[in-house]
């Protein structure tokens, strides 16, 4: 017996149609798993929509995607005791670190990361209601922002799928 096949054979088919990530925070350990999602997802045949709400919008901002950081407090799979983690310098050193181990197993960039979402149909939102708190400008906004809308807008968009909250 072929316990691989069987495990296959179990899974079956995809029976989800679409899938909607709520992406509210913008360190690197947030932001590559939603997009990794996105895009097997739509390399599926999911339709995928990506709503950026409060510090997530720091990854559609033309001025903030190339800076995004690994947070070096609070986080427990940091080989370090949690109290280095606020020494200064700390983010700017772990955040070097993952951006060169994802660069030496040659993961994309965030930048390629979300022009390969888009260029296979994943939808990106922004949150209107978080631009007007934080003062954030259409103008703000990486072009492959397909449309701004608040949360009831985007959870009509949801219908009918999963939604995913990172």
């Amino acid at each position: 017996m072929n316990k691989d096949a069987d495990i296959k054979n179990s899974i079956g088919p995809a029976t989800v149609s679409k899938i909607s990530i709520v992406l509210s925070k913008c360190t690197l350990d947030m932001v590559y798993p939603a997009f990794m999602i996105a895009t097997t997802a739509t390399a599926m045949g999911i339709e995928v929509n990506m709503f950026f709400t409060f510090w997530g919008m720091n990854v559609i901002s033309k001025k903030k995607v190339n800076n995004l950081k690994l947070s070096s407090v609070g986080n427990p799979a940091l080989p370090l005791p949690n109290i280095l983690g606020m020494l200064p310098g700390m983010t700017s050193m772990v955040t070097r670190m993952i951006k060169n181990r994802i660069k030496k197993v040659k993961l994309p960039t965030i930048v390629e990361l979300i022009k390969n979402a888009k260029d296979n149909g994943v939808k990106l939102y922004a949150c209107s209601t978080t631009m007007d708190v934080m003062g954030v400008s259409k103008e703000d906004l990486i072009p492959e922002v397909d449309e701004i809308v608040g949360a009831a807008t985007f959870l009509q968009l949801s219908e009918g799928g999963q939604i995913i909250f990172i």
